[in-house]
């Protein structure tokens, strides 16, 4: 549905005028004008809008307790491509004679003391999946269902309505994605033209006394003291996701041919793929437009790469975990998650600090970690092998432990895909072919035989042969002292022989998984404890031969 670019500014307050109409624009995600039908609903009829966004303080004020600058919820990078998305959605809503009225506070009761104020007779929102905003969405539309306000929220940072797909699936969601395709089929919509631009809108009504400012700075949410060496190269907004989404498609060879998991995931200068996943987060870029978008560029060639692998296969790929996610109570961790196995993770703070501060000893590893704390976002084989060694490869550490990082230090991150990533990455849901993992030393060294990525990363590196960039530990010592990097010294030891750590995982999980078999997947606590103890008292007693009677299978 395409508005009309002869809907002036005039016509559309007459048409309001006659009932003194105004609506509130309730922006979370889905920063942006095109493909927008809650903001296109807001404008329709009404003789005002009032587009707001509201500052949440557990999202955004400094928490001096984190491991990385930030709130106690988001590090600095993303908070940053929060705040310059808002600054673009302002300057496009100025352009169309409105623009972005930003309150601070807790966000239910502000938008509900802005509906009191102010002579609204229905407030728009995109719908949105995650508990926390579902929370605040039904105390807002219990307050507007009680004083007549209407409420529109339409489904549209996704490409389906995921209660539609659990509801085909007889209420519970699809746990395979070939089953969630088949469920799923085309979307409605994709067979008639979105709405990609607006001329104007409503101008803003009367504000009373509601503390209305600009977009804040960093600075000015109490980011002042920090000083970062190497800023992400992303900037947030509308304008940045639709420039590089022309540069993507405008490559249809490229977009014909792409095929995940192929990829250079070493690939820093230019990303050897569109890094639109911190667009699409924030809803900057409409999934749908971007759906149409390559559809369009499917059309125009001779053949076409296609899902789970395509471009349109990483989009459908995102609403299967977003459908998985809000049908799958406690998806977030393991315990109580229904398709989750229970595993007696080890709880080790200090591999855990070291895998975090990029201190395992891995080059490969310790430069994703890197790349991930200064840039806010890595290539998703990067992810994969960070997250693999955390868990099922080498440290044999809680995947919510992981979760837990990437969920602060990622700009793109996302309550479902993260989470779905994760549960998939540990073995833990999804896939179980837990013999098969990423060498923390062969994989990137096969896209990246020179470590220029590891260079870039960890200048202490810089001067290593490449012979023992991917394992310096093994240069001799006359060669650790030419490069001007002693390991032990400048460079931390391994935290673990990958050789011994790997096989030690795989028997683990072996255990684990006869155990979830055994019981049904109803493990207990007591169960996991009495596992755990066993495994440690394997590890003491077993002979080595017994416990390493699979071959490792690496993923190199």
């Amino acid at each position: 549905m395409r508005i009309s670019p002869s809907l002036s500014i005039s016509s559309i307050m007459a048409s309001g005028s006659a009932t003194g109409s105004g609506s509130l624009m309730w922006f979370r995600k889905g920063l942006r004008i095109h493909d927008n039908p809650a903001l296109e609903y807001a404008s329709k009829g009404s003789a005002f809008v009032y587009p707001v966004f509201v500052i949440d303080p557990h999202y955004m004020e400094p928490d001096p307790t984190a491991f990385s600058p930030g709130s106690t919820l988001a590090g600095l990078n993303r908070i940053r491509f929060l705040l310059e998305s808002l600054v673009d959605l302002d300057l496009s809503l100025k352009k169309l004679g409105s623009r972005l009225l930003v309150l601070k506070g807790e966000p239910s009761e502000v938008v509900i003391r802005c509906l009191k104020q102010w002579n609204v007779k229905k407030i728009c929102f995109e719908y949105d999946t995650d508990p926390y905003y579902q929370a605040l969405d039904m105390k807002v539309k219990n307050y507007a269902s009680s004083a007549g306000i209407e409420v529109f929220s339409p489904v549209s940072h996704t490409l389906f309505n995921p209660a539609d797909i659990i509801q085909k699936n007889g209420g519970k969601p699809p746990l395979s994605y070939q089953s969630f395709l088949k469920l799923a089929g085309q979307p409605s919509w994709a067979s008639s033209l979105l709405s990609v631009s607006l001329s104007s809108l409503p101008p803003v009504g009367d504000i009373g006394s509601c503390e209305i400012s600009e977009v804040p700075t960093v600075r000015e949410l109490g980011y002042e003291d920090y000083e970062q060496d190497e800023l992400t190269p992303f900037r947030g907004g509308e304008s940045e996701a639709l420039k590089r989404l022309k540069e993507s498609i405008s490559n249809k060879e490229w977009v014909a041919n792409f095929e995940k998991p192929k990829g250079d995931p070493s690939a820093y200068v230019k990303p050897a793929t569109t890094v639109l996943s911190p667009y699409l987060k924030f809803g900057c870029l409409s999934s749908r437009y971007f759906y149409q978008c390559l559809t369009d560029v499917y059309k125009n060639v001779k053949k076409h790469t296609a899902p789970p692998v395509s471009l349109v296969g990483q989009l459908l790929w995102r609403d299967f975990f977003y459908t998985v996610a809000f049908g799958t109570p406690n998806f977030d961790q393991m315990k109580g998650n229904r398709i989750c196995k229970q595993i007696p993770w080890n709880n080790d703070d200090e591999l855990l600090a070291a895998w975090r501060e990029a201190r395992t000893g891995f080059p490969w590893i310790d430069a994703i970690m890197v790349q991930l704390r200064k840039w806010g976002w890595m290539h998703h084989l990067a992810r994969h092998c960070v997250a693999c060694f955390l868990t099922r490869g080498d440290l044999f550490i809680h995947w919510e432990k992981g979760r837990d990082v990437f969920e602060r230090l990622l700009i793109d991150s996302d309550l479902a895909i993260n989470n779905g990533n994760w549960l998939w990455l540990s073995c833990s849901s999804f896939f179980y072919q837990y013999h098969r993992i990423y060498s923390p030393i062969s994989f990137g060294k096969k896209y990246d035989p020179n470590g220029n990525y590891i260079r870039h990363f960890l200048p202490i590196l810089k001067d290593m042969p490449k012979e023992y960039i991917y394992e310096p530990w093994t240069a001799p010592l006359s060669i650790q002292k030419k490069s001007k990097c002693i390991i032990g010294i400048d460079y931390p030891k391994p935290v673990v022989s990958h050789d011994s750590a790997s096989k030690e995982c795989k028997r683990k999980l072996a255990e684990a998984y006869a155990l979830n078999q055994k019981l049904n997947g109803q493990v207990s606590e007591d169960d996991l404890k009495t596992l755990r103890r066993k495994l440690e008292g394997d590890e003491i007693q077993e002979p080595r031969s017994k416990r390493s009677r699979q071959n490792p299978t690496d993923l190199s």
